[in-house]
């Protein structure tokens, strides 16, 4: 048994799909965009790898011969959330999306939530923006111990609280109390964003933050894996976004940096199984907060280590990377943007990759990790023939 690598590069889409206006976001493309914008992205790793190759990317053009194989994939789940993305990439398909809530949440929720939790009140209870709304309401949450309670375009309940003012411990409390009202109501995760600061204007929240996610179905991929006695270690938010299931190794990163380091270390250490890495910050840091040079310096954190990523890689590993949805710095609004994602698989020792084409479905993923340790997938075609 080998290792099987993949690393989601949080919301960094390639193009939009063929359904993108039905969402709004008809002309986003997250790598195009972010490339034009900033006159150019330098990528030399996965220029070679042939990322250029999937959508034009100023800086980082086609090649004739690229070192890794590569396509794009579309999403046939209803959404453009993290959930609903890293849900169809283990086989899990979405016919009906998450419940969102535009107007901020229903009276009789907010009053459940509050019998159950115990919390001295609420702020906000409205869309916005996550660092917005801490200047708005930040002193007033002080003041009091209310938290701060607000959700965006996606299926989201988020509570803030400032970590000196509300131990981490009872935020985690109230986040799933949160979780046990969100299911009867659709939604698909509650997240702890605590913070620091000592006023408006210097707020920032911190990478204690957690996602506290509905229970995915059974029978997706990671569950198939553990049934067969692979182990499966989640970096970064994957064993959140899939509330542990499968998971029996899982590593928390402070940011993309660290995520990158302690994949690299992990290839060099781990004996066999899958791992599954999530990067945050492109999402979370720069994609929501419409800062295209700010995604632009991460991407090119990411191009730079992958070489020693790529070098603790052995015969018969294979490194996949990916995205759940996009999220264009570019375009109107804070939110993600329905886009194709890339696919982009190295295989260490393989001169020239292969073309995958568009695959129907994030599914295919999994489908690939599922046949790379013999397990048969709930749904999708596998390209592991394509790429071994």
């Amino acid at each position: 048994m080998g290792r099987f690598c993949v690393i989601v590069i949080d919301s960094c889409g390639a193009g939009e799909q063929a359904d993108a206006a039905a969402y709004g976001d008809t002309g986003a493309n997250t790598l195009g965009n972010t490339a034009r914008k900033v006159g150019g992205l330098s990528l030399p790793t996965l220029q070679s790898w042939g990322l250029g190759n999937l959508t034009e990317i100023a800086g980082c053009p086609r090649t004739s011969a690229p070192r890794a194989s590569v396509g794009l994939m579309q999403e046939r789940s209803q959404g453009k959330d993290t959930t609903t993305g890293h849900w169809e990439m283990m086989g899990v398909v979405l016919e009906e999306g998450f419940t969102t809530f535009p107007h901020g949440f229903p009276a009789e929720l907010m009053h459940e939530w509050q019998r159950l939790s115990g919390v001295p009140g609420y702020l906000g209870n409205t869309t916005a923006s996550g660092t917005t709304i801490l200047d708005e309401l930040g002193e007033e949450h002080v003041r009091t111990g209310k938290p701060i309670v607000y959700t965006s375009a996606d299926s989201v309940f988020q509570i803030a609280a400032h970590e000196e003012r509300v131990p981490l411990a009872t935020l985690y409390d109230w986040c799933e109390a949160a979780r046990k009202i969100g299911k009867q109501y659709g939604i698909a995760r509650v997240i702890a964003r605590p913070f620091v600061g000592s006023g408006k204007g210097h707020y920032q929240r911190t990478y204690n933050r957690r996602d506290f996610s509905q229970p995915p179905p059974a029978g997706m991929v990671l569950d198939l894996l553990a049934s067969k006695g692979v182990r499966t270690t989640g970096v970064g938010k994957i064993p959140d976004i899939y509330d542990g299931h499968g998971i029996a190794v899982s590593v928390h990163t402070e940011g993309n940096a660290d995520g990158l380091r302690k994949t690299a270390e992990l290839l060099r250490s781990m004996e066999a199984g899958f791992l599954f890495v999530n990067l945050v910050d492109t999402d979370m840091l720069y994609g929501h907060r419409r800062d295209y040079r700010g995604y632009a310096r991460a991407l090119a954190e990411i191009d730079a280590a992958l070489p020693s990523i790529a070098a603790a890689l052995r015969p018969g590993d294979l490194l996949l990377l990916t995205a759940d949805h996009g999220n264009d710095p570019t375009m109107p609004g804070t939110d993600h943007t329905r886009e194709l994602v890339p696919l982009v698989v190295y295989a260490p020792g393989r001169e020239r990759g292969s073309e995958l084409g568009l695959r129907a479905s994030f599914c295919d993923l999994g489908a690939t990790v599922a046949e790379y340790f013999g397990v048969a997938a709930p749904h999708g075609k596998s390209f592991l023939q394509a790429v071994v």
